[in-house]
């Protein structure tokens, strides 16, 4: 489908959420670790953080295997579900993460959000991230038929932006969201927040690597989120 002209003016900011706004991944990986050992795996906490960022079944299978993941993948999905609630009362934006958005917002950027977070748990980070009026849409893995390395999610917040991939940014800590923004055709931005080294993000499609959201802020003039598209 050609470009609209909405779409030859409009530009998307996409973001991942947790691990690049907001500070949850070794959370996340805290509540996995549990949840696997509860279940009888032992599996190391290096091999899960590198995982997250992945849909829990696709997590499940990662770690353990398809079949695995076929007979378990829900019920260790539940009980992951059920220790990271204990978090979201304490859940705690990364510096800058709200005003980077604002400030996005403030300069024309559509910014949206593409995570697999939802109920609850997608309240609990909004409250943390404090800039709700600065975002204009969330496009969530439950909405895709496949999450992130996949472009799905990221195409979905193209979408709902209303904005062409070649106007379009994705900011994102992991490696499966480099290549999921790397598959939909947008510029990359990666963030060290996360804890996954810049040669990764790198290797798996980041045009550029920032430390955080606040060093983004800091260097946003410079930054493919500076320069106009």
């Amino acid at each position: 489908m050609p470009p609209t002209d909405a779409q030859d003016t409009t530009r998307a900011a996409v973001f991942d959420v947790d691990g690049t706004l907001v500070d949850t991944n070794y959370l996340h990986v805290a509540a996995w670790w549990e949840a696997l050992r509860q279940a009888g795996h032992d599996v190391p906490s290096q091999a899960i953080h590198r995982a997250i960022g992945l849909g829990a079944s696709d997590l499940v299978e990662h770690l353990l295997g398809a079949e695995r993941a076929r007979e378990e993948a829900e019920a260790l999905s539940a009980a992951h579900k059920t220790l990271y609630g204990q978090y979201f009362g304490r859940l705690t934006a990364l510096p800058e993460a709200g005003r980077l958005l604002r400030r996005l917002a403030d300069d024309g950027w559509k910014v949206v959000l593409a995570t697999s977070a939802g109920g609850q748990e997608l309240s609990a980070l909004r409250t943390a991230l404090d800039a709700d009026e600065a975002i204009s849409g969330m496009a969530s893995a439950d909405d895709v038929s496949a999450g992130k390395p996949a472009p799905e999610p990221v195409e979905q917040a193209l979408e709902l932006a209303g904005a062409a991939p070649e106007r379009s940014v994705f900011v994102g800590d992991t490696v499966w969201d480099m290549q999921a923004g790397s598959r939909a055709g947008v510029t990359c931005i990666g963030v060290l927040c996360g804890g996954i080294p810049r040669e990764d993000l790198e290797k798996a499609g980041a045009d550029v690597v920032y430390d955080g959201p606040d060093a983004l802020l800091a260097s946003l003039a410079q930054s493919p989120l500076g320069r106009s598209h």
